[in-house]
């Protein structure tokens, strides 16, 4: 059917009284019952420690579907888990740290995350953004140069490997452990919303960053060179052909090809982190908190819509920050998760969290059985298994195209932050990357679009004039897009100048100009008055000691003959304070009845905002123009409450709820009986359909 035959118009009548604050309060039966600072602290208290007494695992797995999901998990936790073997080993070298590090990271972390975490989908473990920021870590605080020894020649000089990679891991798992207790911390009193401030613009860009630092680190595997350092389908049988050849054709041996290594099988003791060392890693620990946050609930809260469930960003806090704190305990290093990984958990059918615990008993086996038969596997298969990887991120170049046609503050984001993060280390890159994000969030409210509302004939909508040209004869409706605060309150007061076209400054300036000059004017003639009275005093006395004539005047007789010579009265001049002055051409305008300020779109007002609010209020009054408010949000009102806003002149009634009803009372002359009467009103709803 066409869209047309499912829609209907539907008349609607609605009469009531126009209301302002105090009527809205009075009709609704507002209350003024609010719960205490204190009882909010029990009551969130109260329910932290009750939701800490269980953990999701308890709540999913006694009900979990064994026979439909079982064997989709399975197969999807073996394929998870073949992905970190080659993942792990690969990203602990942009750690710093030695291979088999990377399996310990992609064990202890998963099983936490099995327990605490809330989504299905995500495979957590090594991550490469989260590696590199470890390995601006390690290398800035455990440098080469610090562990060169006196060879045998008298100017040689030869690394201490050992003692350096031993520092090294004890410096990734003490990060890695404060950036976990941040994690906690943070999920502990509710701040999940501080990933909020990482935009997706700003997480593509700064993970593309990332993977140009992580392919410039993997250059030295690539090409067999040791530069001094600064602060998908059969990949499995590649892997295995590259370790026979090394293996059979002694690569190290012959031609210096870095290997991995010895990977001892087992597993290690947890350690205690390096306290000495937490004071000068606080900034790199919550930049890892924040980026592998916000890295994982962003993925998890995709699959979770595509997917319907929720995740709870509070508690993937928690579970991140248990599998990063725990973890450091045993040499991890921090994790979050991975597309790649997570793509093939879904795709090979994946359904709970069960698939990642199997995969972390994947990477059990191999440390415990197998791990000694990837010893010989050359660096450079590692480098070759990280640049495959960081295909999608690079990919990303092209959400600059997109952007460009989208929104251009966006790009300019991303841009920016790509290369904040390439030329700085990526947690200083993040830290001026949130910076210039906010700036631009900033500069948008101090440019919003100020307009002039009409009404749209026959009906209670308010659109802009220089789109619908319905003006209302005699009042102006102010509409601002942003809220109004320091940044941009004396931007508004220009705006609503220039919008309304009654500049208040100037018009009051020319009408104390005008009070002077009639001050002036009054006072020199009242000065003149009096020397013109002193002048016929002088004369009259002049002329009462002169002789008399017989032909003196009828009232110069009836003087004389009552001897009150003295007694003259002097005639003032006439309309002494009545001094007309001309119009100021640059402020001779027809002033508007009433303006409205519509304060919808403003959800907090600051001290300079309220200020702003009473000097505009105050300034057109003196004009001779009334100022109301409409629109205005619960906490608007406090503000102006607590900032003094209203006396026992300014009162509620000022304030509407609707910028109809303010027009109404407006064009009612301030009547108290005005009804809110609109006859014939139409929508346009969607009928439902069988």
């Amino acid at each position: 059917m066409k869209d047309k035959d499912l829609r209907k118009r539907v008349p609607y009548h609605i009469q009531r009284d126009v209301l302002d604050e105090l009527g809205v309060d009075q009709v609704a039966e507002k209350s003024d019952f609010k719960i205490s600072a204190k009882e909010k602290l029990r009551e969130a208290v109260r329910f932290k420690s009750c939701f800490l007494s269980f953990v999701p695992l308890l709540t999913w797995l006694p009900r979990y579907p064994f026979r439909e999901n079982a064997i989709g998990d399975l197969i999807s936790g073996i394929s998870v888990g073949i992905m970190h073997l080659p993942q792990g080993m690969a990203y602990a070298l942009l750690a710093a740290v030695p291979p088999v590090f990377g399996l310990y990271s992609s064990f202890y972390p998963i099983l936490i995350y099995f327990i605490f975490g809330t989504s299905k989908h995500i495979s957590v473990g090594t991550y490469a953004v989260m590696s590199v920021m470890i390995g601006s870590v390690t290398e800035r605080l455990a440098p080469d140069s610090d562990f060169m020894i006196p060879g045998n020649d008298t100017n040689s000089t030869s690394l201490d490997i050992v003692s350096r990679d031993a520092e090294r891991v004890k410096i990734a798992a003490t990060v890695t452990f404060l950036s976990g207790i941040f994690q906690l911390l943070l999920g502990l009193v509710r701040f999940g919303f501080v990933v909020t401030y990482l935009s997706e613009p700003l997480v593509r860009a700064y993970t593309t960053a990332a993977a140009i630092h992580v392919i410039v680190s993997q250059l030295k595997y690539s090409f067999g060179i040791n530069p001094q350092r600064y602060s998908g389908p059969l990949s499995l049988i590649y892997i295995i052909i590259a370790t026979v050849v090394s293996w059979q054709m002694d690569l190290k041996t012959e031609y210096g090809v870095e290997v991995v290594g010895k990977i001892p099988s087992g597993l290690q003791a947890p350690v205690a982190p390096a306290v000495s060392l937490l004071g000068s890693m606080v900034g790199d620990a919550f930049a890892l908190a924040v980026v592998g946050y916000g890295i994982a609930i962003s993925l998890g809260r995709i699959f979770a819509l595509k997917y319907a469930y929720k995740v709870d960003s509070n508690q993937e806090l928690i579970a991140l920050g248990l599998s990063n704190s725990i973890g450091g305990l045993f040499n991890c290093f921090a994790i979050s998760c991975s597309m790649s990984r997570s793509m093939v958990q879904v795709s090979t059918g994946g359904k709970s969290q069960v698939a990642g615990a199997i995969s972390a008993l994947v990477i059990l086996v191999i440390l415990l059985k197998i791990g000694e038969l990837f010893e010989e596997l050359p660096k450079a298969v590692l480098a070759a298994i990280i640049y495959v990887n960081l295909q999608g991120m690079m990919k990303q170049f092209g959400d600059i195209r997109s952007l460009w046609r989208t929104n251009k503050v966006d790009m300019v984001v991303w841009v920016m932050t790509l290369i904040l993060t390439v030329l700085f280390n990526p947690d200083m890159g993040l830290a001026a990357s949130i910076a210039f994000s906010i700036l631009t969030v900033v500069f948008r409210t101090q440019l919003p679009k100020y307009s002039i509302l009409g009404q749209v004939p026959g009906t209670d909508i308010y659109k802009p004039v220089e789109d619908y040209n319905q003006e209302i004869p005699g009042i102006m409706i102010f509409h601002s897009s942003a809220t109004l605060y320091f940044a941009n309150a004396e931007m508004y007061i220009d705006a609503l100048y220039e919008k309304t076209g009654v500049d208040v400054a100037k018009l009051l300036s020319h009408k104390k100009k005008l009070e002077a000059k009639r001050l002036r004017k009054e006072k020199k003639a009242a000065k003149k008055a009096k020397k013109e009275a002193k002048k016929r005093a002088k004369e009259a006395v002049k002329a009462a000691e002169e002789p008399k004539f017989s032909d003196t005047d009828e009232s110069g007789e009836e003087a004389e003959a009552n001897g009150d010579v003295h007694k003259l009265s002097v005639k003032e001049p006439k309309d002494v304070g009545a001094v007309e002055v001309g119009p100021d051409p640059d402020t001779d305008t027809t002033l508007p009845q009433a303006i409205i300020l519509d304060l919808s779109p403003v959800n907090f007002l600051d001290t300079v905002g309220v200020k702003t609010l009473r000097n505009i209020y105050k300034d057109y009054g003196e004009a001779g123009v009334q100022v109301y408010f409409c629109g205005c949000q619960r906490g608007v009102v406090e503000s102006m409450e607590k900032g003094d806003f209203f006396n026992e002149k300014v009162t509620k009634s000022i304030l509407f709820s609707s910028v109809h009803d303010a027009v109404l009372y407006c064009q009612q002359g301030n009547s108290e009986e005005v009804q809110y009467i609109l006859m014939s009103y139409t929508h346009t709803r969607i009928s439902e359909v069988s």
